[in-house]
């Protein structure tokens, strides 16, 4: 599988989506990148797509109004729905909703 590689301008779309909140980590994450709350993924970037973690009832409703699977074609990422291009308040109203998600989750243990 080849991982598609974001331009400058997805790294900046992702950037500007990123909740200003001090739980919230930016880290590299296969040539792309990850948002993380509590060591839990809620929006990342792969190629020009970003995606969020959400509930089920919520990955349909966006699903219903545009949203796509996260990831790679042949394996997308569970859990994780693409945000359509178009309004970016539309989609800073999603990464609430995902960070809000993730953030209630356990926080994530560390392997060693």
């Amino acid at each position: 599988m080849q991982v598609p590689k974001p331009t400058d301008e997805d790294c900046a779309r992702f950037h500007a989506l990123v909740p200003d909140d001090p739980r919230v980590e930016v880290k590299p994450m296969f040539g792309n990148l990850g948002a993380f709350v509590n060591g839990n993924m809620f929006l990342g970037l792969f190629g020009s797509q970003v995606g969020v973690k959400l509930s089920e009832p919520d990955r349909e409703r966006l699903l219903a109004t545009g949203g796509e699977p996260f990831g790679p074609p042949e394996r997308p990422m569970g859990g994780y729905v693409s945000l359509p291009g178009g309004a970016p308040e539309a989609s800073a109203s999603w990464v609430a909703q995902a960070l809000d998600h993730v953030g209630a989750l356990p926080p994530k243990v560390e392997k060693g």
